[in-house]
């Protein structure tokens, strides 16, 4: 059996080794002083005219098009918790990171101290001159929502916050095709939500614009089903307007149930999206078995999901899923925001809405489907980058169709340019290891992060 890898203190030898992840490099030639009369004074000064004239030619003069700001006030860090700003700069460098290799986008974290919520968006219209989109990330609930919601009103370049709109776009996408798979109608099925936190009330959203009816579905947060008649219903009007509505809409579910917790949500249900807390054994092998013939299971917490999957599989679920990387069928994030930046920043869109995070999903699943889905493959991995480029175009062609899009390709015309951008980011990185521009990794660390230590059940 392979040694345990302690991947705390080797991300810390690497993170020393490299001080930080990501740097800013030249795109254009500046080789001789002359250019420096191009680049900057005296001849900057001719896009500075434009530009004051006409701001919105940012996105064509400057990196504004392909920049945004990967925003965190740290109150809710994945696995971490409230561990402010500077806890939360190396994550959100990790997902500038993961934005550049994965959708091209120059991605730069901007950490702050800006708490409360309308301090936290004067920051945000503050600096919206400067970037064509900004991702926020790791902020606590129900503030998030307050926030995403104001901002998306209040500026006029794409917002999108990945703990919300990354996860439940991603959620939706692993649903349409486990739906196929066991033969159900995904919009006539019924739905336990189990955890009512930023995953799951932005995958409520989307799933009722998707065209499901909020009676098909039944929502538990912590103190159970979410129902009108909740003693504390009056308190949720004020203090988290969105699980008020939940309440109200979904009326308890399929079961008009006015109480209870997770088993008499799961009772009846087709399928089961879990993004509450680690387990094992938030849920349990007998309330799966409560389920629909051919459940379909997704227990999404990290790093251990609410219960194994061969668990849920004995107790019946057809179809699991996790957010883990080692198991089948990883409802990861990471597939959807690159993408989708990629396409709204392609047509310099004035926003992102849920339905082009639903042709994300739709274009996501479709990649799936064309590849062979079967019960252990109903997204695609990280490692399918073909699939970025697609998800791109479907996401820019809803932008264009909604009007919302200040630049018009044809579907081509925006696969190629996706395409191109990604694949040269690579090819890129590859030059860079190959020619040592990137330092190799010490060896020592080399030979643990590439070594293939034995799975273990559970692990």
């Amino acid at each position: 059996m392979g040694e345990k890898i302690d991947w705390y203190k080797i991300s810390e030898k690497l993170h020393r080794f490299y001080e930080g992840k990501i740097e800013v490099i030249l795109k254009v030639p500046a080789y001789t002083q002359k250019f420096f009369a191009v680049w900057y004074t005296p001849g900057v000064a001719g896009p500075s005219k434009i530009l004051a004239e006409n701001p919105d030619e940012s996105f064509h003069l400057t990196w504004r098009w392909n920049f945004i700001a990967v925003v965190s006030d740290g109150t809710r860090v994945l696995g971490l918790g409230n561990i402010g700003p500077e806890g939360a700069y190396p994550v959100m460098e990790g997902k500038a990171l993961l934005f550049k290799l994965l959708g091209g986008v120059d991605a730069v974290p901007l950490v702050h101290r800006a708490r409360e919520p309308e301090k936290f968006l004067e920051l945000l219209e503050l600096v919206e001159p400067s970037f064509g989109g900004i991702n926020l990330e790791d902020i606590e609930s129900p503030k998030c929502f307050y926030i995403l919601d104001e901002a998306r009103k209040r500026l006029n370049i794409p917002v999108w916050h990945d703990d919300q709109q990354g996860t439940a776009t991603v959620t939706l996408a692993g649903l349409i095709n486990a739906a196929k798979l066991v033969g159900k109608d995904l919009k006539n099925m019924r739905i336990a939500l189990i955890g009512a936190g930023a995953a799951n009330i932005a995958l409520y959203r989307l799933l009722k614009t998707y065209g499901i009816n909020p009676r098909n579905l039944v929502v538990v947060d912590s103190k159970g089903v979410l129902h009108p008649d909740r003693e504390d219903i009056d308190r949720l009007m004020i203090s988290n307007r969105w699980k008020y509505q939940i309440a109200v809409e979904t009326e308890g579910g399929w079961n008009d149930l006015r109480g209870g917790g997770i088993p008499e949500a799961m009772k009846g249900a087709d399928a089961v999206v879990a993004a509450s807390r680690p387990g094992p054994d938030v849920i349990k092998k007998e309330w799966v078995r409560l389920m629909e013939k051919d459940a379909i299971v997704f227990a999404e917490a990290n790093p251990v999901p609410e219960i194994w999957p061969w668990d849920a599989k004995e107790a019946g679920a057809k179809i699991v899923a996790t957010g883990r990387s080692d198991l089948p069928n990883q409802v990861n994030n990471s597939l959807v925001f690159p993408a989708v930046f990629r396409g709204v920043l392609d047509v310099r869109a004035k926003t992102i809405t849920d339905t082009m995070a639903i042709a994300a999903a739709e274009e996501l699943a479709r990649f799936a489907e064309e590849k062979g889905i079967h019960e252990d493959y109903i997204l695609p991995t990280m490692e399918e980058w073909e699939v970025y480029p697609r998800v791109a175009t479907a996401t820019a062609l809803q932008a264009i169709a909604e009007g919302l899009a200040r630049v018009k390709m044809s579907r081509d015309e925006l696969y190629e340019r996706a395409y191109n951008i990604i694949k040269s980011t690579i090819d890129k990185l590859e030059l860079f290891y190959k020619t040592g521009l990137i330092k190799p990794v010490p060896e020592d660390v080399r030979k643990i992060i590439e070594s293939k230590p034995e799975k273990k059940r559970g692990a």
